[in-house]
């Protein structure tokens, strides 16, 4: 089952609600559409609450008008509902759909007291730029009051005063769930702490051919596709009772510099609780004692000296092949790198100095590559450098930065962040949206590369594997529960219930639902 949600930008946001409205949609259909699912879906959550009332901000826009649904949909079902009508209704659909509503409601120009149960943010929507001035400002001040004296904010498409595309903002509603309408927007993804959970609901909106954004339909525009628990679900190889490890595949970690040990043992640590049959670690001489300590049940050997050992130990035995966790990067690095890649055309995940020694020269890496199914899977400093660009251009592109470093090296990128964004060699793009700050500590990245290297040996499918991996990486980081206090280890022995425990099935008109963010 194909992802259903697609992460777009406030431009391609509004494009596919254009397409949609070409179509043949009325434009006012769809605001009806969003106010009543969005009132529905409160009206779920907060049902006790409710009996208290219902605090609805409106803006000028349209994102105004969804307020004004929202409030006569919860005033007709019998809801004492005050509509705060912060500026005048001036979009054409939020003036109907304001004089619709307007004699089930009360209105007000200011919130009379803290004590209202439900606020729901109807401010300013997903075109708005730029930081909130004047009574908008004021309104958003006055909602994260109301949410700090124990009122439940609902925002409806985006926070207001947080930018849809970048995520940027200065002054935000602070919402406890935000109910995103028809996609979820890029600036959610990079400002979670802002938006509670997020519930993307469906409004009909209109697929457009090839997945585009209204243009040619080429792969560089197909939007990229969130990844959730069904698609993960329907593509994970199932383990057979009688299987045995030669069927569950082998997997070689290359890795474990001098005085490095310890990112060999979390990756191999990953893979073995992941479902892999064996795991070989191939390490400097110097940490063969304490990887073998640390984990038992994996073949341990140094690194290759020749061809031969890297054919006996690699190539002939391996199904996928993990390079880079706690490498180094010594002038011999590159040279091991280069010989093992040579060697064999095997799956491969490369990770940290394994990329590190291509900085500048992904021309090189892609000749290595070629002819396998390939994984990258480097931070955003390691992308930087492997690309030749500034850090602060991979995070301000983090969704599209990729797209041509998968081209050029014919090989899966990996781009870990928050959230993680997968570019497949074919312009496809996927992101993942699942995990918690425990996350950001050094040696995650080693768990990840345990995770994806098994799913490489037993798919063959480097874009699978990285969407799967990425997606039982941020589930069992969130079923720590805590960020602080949580180490990798817990997040090692959380990998059992990631793998196997599914998520509830989303409720029509929900898509898609993004747990609020741990602390």
């Amino acid at each position: 089952m194909p992802p259903s949600v697609r992460v777009v930008s406030a431009k391609e946001s509004a494009e596919r609600d254009r397409a949609t409205i070409e179509r043949g949609t009325p434009s006012r259909v769809l605001m009806q559409r969003a106010g009543a699912a969005a009132a529905e879906e409160i009206s779920r959550r907060y049902s006790k609450r409710l009996r208290e009332g219902a605090l609805v901000f409106t803006g000028p826009g349209n994102n105004g008008g969804d307020g004004w649904v929202v409030a006569g949909v919860l005033a007709r079902s019998g809801i004492n509902v005050t509509v705060v009508e912060v500026m005048k209704a001036k979009s054409p659909d939020a003036v109907v759909e304001k004089n619709a509503a307007i004699d089930s409601v009360a209105v007000a120009d200011r919130p009379t007291d803290g004590r209202t149960a439900v606020v729901i943010d109807a401010l300013l929507g997903t075109g708005s730029e730029g930081e909130p001035r004047g009574e908008i400002a004021a309104a958003i001040t006055a909602i994260n009051d109301l949410h700090s004296k124990g009122a439940p904010v609902a925002a409806l498409d985006i926070p207001s005063g947080l930018d849809a595309t970048t995520g940027r903002h200065s002054a935000s509603v602070v919402a406890d769930v935000t109910l995103s309408f028809g996609g979820v927007k890029r600036g959610s993804l990079l400002a979670r702490d802002c938006c509670g959970e997020i519930v993307v609901i469906d409004i009909g909106l209109d697929e457009m051919p090839g997945g585009s954004t209204g243009g040619a339909g080429g792969p560089d525009e197909r939007l990229p596709l969130l990844i959730d628990g069904r698609w993960v679900e329907s593509r994970i190889p199932p383990i057979r009772y009688d299987a045995h490890k030669g069927e569950r595949k082998h997997l070689a970690i290359l890795g474990g510099g001098e005085g490095m040990p310890g990112a060999v043992v979390l990756a191999t640590r990953a893979a073995l609780r992941s479902g892999i049959g064996l795991v070989r670690a191939l390490v400097a001489p110097d940490n063969i004692g304490a990887i073998l300590a640390a984990t038992p049940s994996a073949l341990i050997s140094a690194w290759p000296t020749d061809d031969a050992e890297i054919s006996s130990r690699i190539s002939r035995w391996a199904n996928a092949i993990v390079i880079g966790p706690g490498l180094g990067k010594s002038d011999q690095t590159r040279k091991l790198v280069e010989r093992v890649l040579r060697d064999s055309k095997l799956p491969v995940l490369l990770d940290a100095d394994a990329l590190n020694v291509f900085e500048g020269d992904a021309a090189s890496l892609a000749v290595l590559l070629a002819g396998r199914p390939a994984l990258i899977t480097p931070h955003v400093a390691e992308f930087a450098r492997l690309a030749k660009l500034k850090v602060d251009e991979v995070l301000d592109n983090r969704f599209d930065i990729g797209i041509e470093m998968a081209r050029i090296l014919g090989a899966t990128v990996l781009l870990k962040g928050s959230p993680t964004v997968i570019f497949a060699p074919d312009g496809d793009r996927f992101v993942v949206a699942r995990g918690t700050a425990a996350l950001g500590t050094g040696g995650s990245g080693d768990l990840l590369a345990g995770i994806a290297g098994t799913l490489i040996a037993q798919l063959t499918d480097a874009t699978t594997a990285a969407c799967c991996a990425a997606y039982v990486h941020g589930r069992a980081a969130e079923y720590c529960e805590y960020v602080r206090g949580t180490t990798l280890e817990d997040v090692v022995y959380a990998l059992p219930r990631a793998w196997n425990e599914s998520e509830p099935l989303p409720i029509p008109p929900v898509l898609a639902e993004l747990p609020a963010v741990s602390r």
